[in-house]
C-alpha cells in the first residue's frame, strides 16, 4: 500500500445517499417550487392535488385537495403565506399555506389553466387557459379583477413586469398582448409573428418585451406604445428560448435550428451567431455580468460563449444523451447542465474542466438550476425525484423521492435557505476523471464498483456514497502527502 493511504474503504451497512423521501403523490408531477424562505417545497401532479413538503424533515406538511383534474402549475406568493394552482379542471385554487385551506376557488374560466403567477405585490393572481383567456384575480378575495380577452388561440405563457403593474402573454394565435392590469385594458396587441408565440419576457426595467416564435423570429417590443424596437431575424428554425441580459442591452435565442444568437436590444443588430452545436438548441441563458452566454442542444454538449466575441470559450463534452437545460452560477463560474444521459455536469466555465459529475438520478434530467449563493445544485428528473446535491463536493445532500413520474422544473427561493446537509469545504482532495486527486496528484484510481453516485470531503477523509447504497470511506496520511500540497 502506498504510504499516503492511511485507511482502506470499509462498508458502512445501512446507509443510503436519501435524506428524505417525499412519497404520496401517484401520478405524474408537472412542476415544483421552493417557498420565499426556502423551508416548503410544493409540487403539483396528474393525481390532482398539491402537496407541501418541509424540507428539514422530509414530512407532508398539507395534502391540498379540491382540484378535478391535473394540476399543471403551482406558484407561492411572495410572502410564502399562500400558494395557487392551476388545473386542467378550468379552476385556479388559492391555499393557506399553514392550514391546507382552499381559500379561494377561481372558476371563470372554462378551459384547463395552464400556468399562474402571483404579481410582484402578492396581491394579485394570473392566469392563463386554452380557453383564449387570461384572468387576474384577487388573491385575497379570490374576486376576478380582469378577465383579458381578446387572443384568439391558446394562451402559451404570462408573466407580470417588474412593477406589477402589466402583464405580457404569448399565443398561439401569433400575438403578444400587454394588458393594464389595474383595468384589463389591452395597452397593447402586439402583432408580427407568423406562428405560435413560445415565450415572453420583460426586460429588467421592465420597458421592453421580448417574443420567441416558431416563426424563426425573437421580436422586442416597447411594452408602452407597443411598436416594434426590434424584429430579429436569422434563425431558421422555430425558437424555443429567450432572455434578456441582467442590464436589459442585449438579448439571447435559442432555436431547433442549432445556433444561438446574441442581439442588441437597442438597434437589434446580430452582434453574434454563436453556431458549433449540430441539433437543436434547447435552452440559453446569460452570466449574471453578461459576459458570457451557455447553451444547451440536443447533440449533449453544453457550450459556453464569449457574448462579445462570439468565440466559443467552452464546449463542454462528458454528456451522452441530450442535454436540457442549463445555468451559470451566480458568480459565472461555473456552469451546470442536465441531460437525458441522467447525469448532471458541474463544469469550471474557465477551464472547461467537468469539476463534478453528479450521478444518482436513473432517467433523463430536465432542469437545473444553482442556489443564489451558488453552494447548492438542484436538479428534476425523469425518474419522479428531485436531487440536491453540494456544487463544491458533488456530495448529494437531499433527494426529494416519492414522485410516481417525471419531474419537469425545480426552483430554488430568492433567499436560497434549503435546509440541507452542508458539507465542509477545506479538504484539498477532489474526485476528477476518476481519479481521487490532490490538486495536480493523481492519488488513487477508483475502479467501477468504486465510482460513487456521490461524495464528500473532510480534511484528509473521503466518503464515496456508491450507486449500491454502500458508503466508502478512505483514510489519506496527511504527512505523506503534504508536501504536495502546493504542486
Amino acid at each position: 500500500m502506498v504510504n499516503w493511504i492511511k485507511r482502506c474503504p470499509q462498508i458502512v451497512e445501512e446507509w443510503s445517499s436519501l435524506v428524505q423521501t417525499l412519497e404520496g403523490h401517484i401520478g405524474e408531477v408537472n412542476a415544483v417550487a421552493f417557498s420565499p424562505d426556502g423551508k416548503l417545497v410544493a409540487s403539483a401532479s396528474d393525481d390532482s392535488t398539491v402537496r407541501l413538503w418541509d424540507i428539514a424533515t422530509g414530512a407532508s406538511t398539507q395534502t391540498l385537495e379540491g382540484h378535478t383534474e391535473w394540476v399543471n402549475a403551482v406558484a407561492f406568493s411572495p410572502d410564502g403565506k399562500l400558494v395557487a394552482s392551476a388545473s386542467n379542471d378550468s379552476t385556479v385554487r388559492v391555499w393557506d399555506v399553514a392550514t391546507g385551506a382552499s381559500t379561494q376557488t377561481l372558476k371563470d374560466h372554462t378551459g384547463w389553466v395552464s400556468t399562474v403567477a402571483f404579481s410582484p405585490d402578492g396581491k394579485l393572481v394570473a392566469s392563463a387557459s386554452n380557453d383564449r383567456t387570461v384572468r387576474v384575480w384577487d388573491a385575497a378575495t379570490g374576486a376576478t379583477t380582469q378577465t383579458l380577452e381578446g387572443h384568439t388561440g391558446w394562451v402559451n405563457a404570462v408573466a407580470f413586469s417588474p412593477d406589477g403593474k402589466l402583464v405580457a402573454s404569448a399565443s398561439s394565435d401569433s400575438t403578444v398582448r400587454v394588458w393594464d392590469a389595474a383595468t384589463s385594458a389591452t395597452t397593447q396587441t402586439i402583432e408580427g409573428h407568423t406562428g405560435r408565440v413560445n415565450a415572453v419576457a420583460f426586460s429588467p426595467d421592465g420597458k421592453l418585451v421580448a417574443s420567441a416564435s416558431s416563426d424563426s423570429t425573437v421580436r422586442v417590443w416597447d411594452a408602452a406604445t407597443g411598436a416594434t424596437t426590434q424584429t430579429l431575424e436569422g434563425h431558421t428554425g422555430r425558437v424555443w428560448a429567450v432572455a434578456f441580459s441582467l442590464d436589459g442591452k442585449l438579448v439571447a435565442s435559442a432555436s431547433d435550428d442549432g445556433a444561438v444568437r446574441v442581439w442588441d436590444a437597442a438597434t437589434g443588430a446580430t452582434t453574434q451567431t454563436l453556431e458549433g452545436h449540430t441539433s437543436w438548441v434547447w435552452a440559453v441563458a446569460f452570466s449574471l455580468d453578461g459576459k458570457l452566454v451557455a447553451s444547451a442542444s440536443r447533440d449533449g454538449t453544453v457550450r459556453v460563449w464569449d457574448a462579445a466575441t462570439g468565440a466559443t470559450t467552452q464546449t463542454l463534452e462528458g454528456h451522452t444523451g441530450w442535454v436540457r437545460a442549463v445555468a451559470f452560477s451566480p458568480d459565472g463560474k461555473l456552469v451546470a447542465s442536465a441531460s437525458n444521459d441522467g447525469t448532471v455536469r458541474v463544469w469550471d466555465a474557465a477551464t472547461g474542466t467537468t469539476t463534478q459529475t453528479l450521478e444518482g438520478h436513473t432517467d433523463g434530467v430536465n432542469a437545473v438550476v444553482f442556489s443564489p449563493d451558488g453552494e447548492l445544485v438542484a436538479s428534476a428528473s425523469e425518474d419522479g425525484t428531485v436531487q440536491v446535491w453540494d456544487a463544491a463536493t458533488g456530495a448529494a445532500t437531499q433527494m426529494l423521492e416519492g414522485h410516481a413520474r417525471g419531474v419537469s422544473a425545480v426552483a430554488f427561493s430568492l433567499d436560497g435557505k434549503l435546509q440541507a446537509v452542508k458539507r465542509n469545504h477545506n479538504s484539498t482532495l477532489f474526485i476528477k476523471d476518476n481519479w481521487i486527486t490532490l490538486k495536480k496528484l493523481k492519488l488513487l484510481w477508483l475502479p467501477l464498483e468504486y465510482r460513487p453516485s456521490c461524495s464528500a470531503f473532510q480534511d484528509n477523509l473521503v466518503t464515496l456514497g456508491l450507486p449500491s447504497g454502500i458508503v466508502k470511506v478512505i483514510e489519506f496520511n496527511k504527512k505523506a502527502y503534504s508536501h504536495f500540497a502546493y504542486i
